[in-house]
Parts: structure tokens; sequence; C-alpha cells
């Protein structure tokens, strides 16, 4: 792969700040290692925090935004478990993440949106918050990964002792699963760029 090494930010909560886990664990770095296969000199940048809702996301954003020293080729935003988990109503979701993804496209950063699905038994409140990503991807244009936990929901093996937070194997079953749309991403991007 010819050109400059693509520099990414990944934009989230604990699921991409890595909680409970030693830095080279934690989604970004594991994700830097898979792409750097390919694209040597790759970095992919950690600014997540564990704890945020979609709300205290939004709070921080512009502030991250503005310490950065060059414009990434790509932000993966993952975001919204916390606001599942807290019952927060799915249109202050939906409102959050679209002004999140409003403010990266005036800095002209690319988005790949990483999907939270809610579990079926919370009836219409889960097809409201479910619904919430695949609409914002389609009205921003930008690229979706349907759900950040998908292969690994549910294995009692891939979560650590809290029972809740994936643990190193279950990052880096993700991060296997959503590099070719990481790649495909970044594809597009250079494409559009020449």
């Amino acid at each position: 792969m010819s050109g400059p090494a693509p520099y990414l930010l990944a934009f989230g909560d604990s699921l991409t700040a890595g909680y409970g886990l030693a830095p080279e664990q934690a989604f970004p770095k594991q994700l830097q290692t898979l792409l750097a296969k390919r694209r040597p000199g790759v970095v992919v940048d950690n600014a997540g925090v564990s704890g945020d809702t979609t709300t205290s996301a939004r709070a921080r954003l512009l502030r991250v935004l503005s310490r950065l020293t060059q414009r990434p080729d790509l932000v993966i935003l993952e975001l919204g478990a916390n606001d599942l988990l807290r019952g927060v109503d799915p249109a202050r979701t939906r409102d959050n993440l679209d002004w999140m993804m409003g403010e990266f496209e005036r800095a002209g950063i690319p988005v790949l949106l990483a999907g939270m699905l809610a579990p079926p038994f919370l009836g219409d409140w889960a097809s409201r918050f479910n619904a919430v990503y695949p609409e914002l991807a389609k009205r921003h244009g930008a690229a979706l990964y349907p759900f950040f936990l998908e292969g690994v929901i549910g294995d009692r093996s891939l979560v650590l002792a809290d029972g809740i937070h994936p643990n190193a194997r279950a990052i880096g079953i993700v991060a296997n699963r959503m590099l070719p749309h990481v790649e495909a991403a970044l594809d597009r991007t250079a494409r559009r760029a020449a």
C-alpha cells in the first residue's frame, strides 16, 4: 500500500477504551496490529472513556477534536452501550450521535459507525434503539458495522469477571470481524481523495 500511513481515531466508551485490559489488549491497539500487516505505520488512537454515554461523549468531542495534531483518515464511532444499560430514550441517543457525526463531517473526517443492539425482550424500546444506527449511517453516508459485539455477546468465556465487559480474546474477535469493514472504509476514503 503506497502513500502515507493511515491515522484512525477510535472514539467511544469502555468497549473502545479497554476497560479492565492492558493498553495493548484494547480494541484500538488490536485493530492497529491487524491493520499494520497491510498498512505499515498505521496508527489507531484510543479516544475511549469508560462509562461514556452518548451525552457525555458529545460533551467532550470538540475538546478531543481540538487536540488532534492531524486529521484522521477515519473515525470509528462506538457509543450507545451505556445509553442502553441506563434506559436512555433512543431519541436522545439518536440526537447525540447525529450531532457527533455532523461534527466529524464538518471536520472532514469520514465515520465508521459501530452499532449496538438492544435485546428483543425490550420490545418497542429495542426496536426504536436498534433503528438509530442504520438510520444515521444512511443519513450521513457513513459506513456501518451493525453490532460492535457481534460474535462475542452471550459467550461467558469472553467476558471479564464483572460479567459485562469483553476480555482481550473477545476484543480480538471484534477487531478481526471489523477489520474488513475498516479497510473498506479506508479504501473508500482514499478513492474520494484521489
